[in-house]
């Protein structure tokens, strides 16, 4: 990956909102639904993350990249707010 990220910064890539449960039922919109990503990089200052693990973020806190066609956030570590 051409990304790199610097210092408490995070590149991420979002995973797909699940849109129905298991058994059918239709999921609607939430106006601040966390989001969910799995990590592709970080900074040299990250500590809690590291590349692999699956995010769970506020979606306005990020800012959203475009390389080789391939769709990446980057985020700072404090506004990640769990890992599954």
């Amino acid at each position: 990956m051409a990304l790199k990220p610097l210092k408490d910064r995070v590149v991420a890539k979002v995973e797909k909102p699940v849109e129905k449960t298991a058994s059918g039922i239709l999921l609607g919109d939430a106006k601040e639904k966390p989001a969910y990503a799995v990590v592709e990089a970080v900074g040299s200052e990250v500590t809690a993350v590291k590349k692999g693990d699956k995010i769970i973020f506020k979606e306005y806190s990020t800012t959203e990249v475009k390389v080789d066609g391939v769709e990446y956030i980057i985020l700072k570590e404090e506004d990640i707010l769990a890992t599954t």
